[in-house]
């Protein structure tokens, strides 16, 4: 198994202390300007329950008021602009020039007009 070497910042710290025991003139400054507080407000985590989205194993999930409402104006929204969205007209460049090309060729005669009845 390969051994693995500290990185660079790790042996300067390391070589720092190692300096710091010994006596010297010099003093040692950390990298940080503030000191580090130690944590007040408890664990960092919450530890697991087994509790699925705060409800105890066994309990039936209670809605709360705004979900319904929620759901279906989310949902709608979205189909109403799927729908809008398959029904808006079509603006690109390439639709228009190609609807151009074929008013002027129709006008100099060398197309038909398509809805010209014979």
């Amino acid at each position: 198994m390969p051994t693995v070497r500290p990185n660079t910042a790790v042996r300067a710290t390391r070589a720092l202390q190692q300096k710091s025991k010994q006596p010297s003139t010099t003093s040692v400054r950390s990298f940080s300007a503030t000191t580090r507080a130690s944590s007040s407000h408890g664990p960092q985590y919450d530890p697991p329950t087994g509790w699925l989205f705060g409800v105890k194993p066994g309990e039936k999930y209670q809605k709360e008021g705004w979900e319904n409402s929620f759901f279906y104006g989310f949902c709608g929204s979205v189909a109403v602009g799927a729908i809008a969205y398959g029904f808006k007209p079509d603006t690109s460049i390439q639709t228009w020039a190609l609807e151009e090309a074929r008013r002027r060729l129709e006008a100099e005669g060398i197309l038909e007009d398509p809805d010209k009845k014979k």
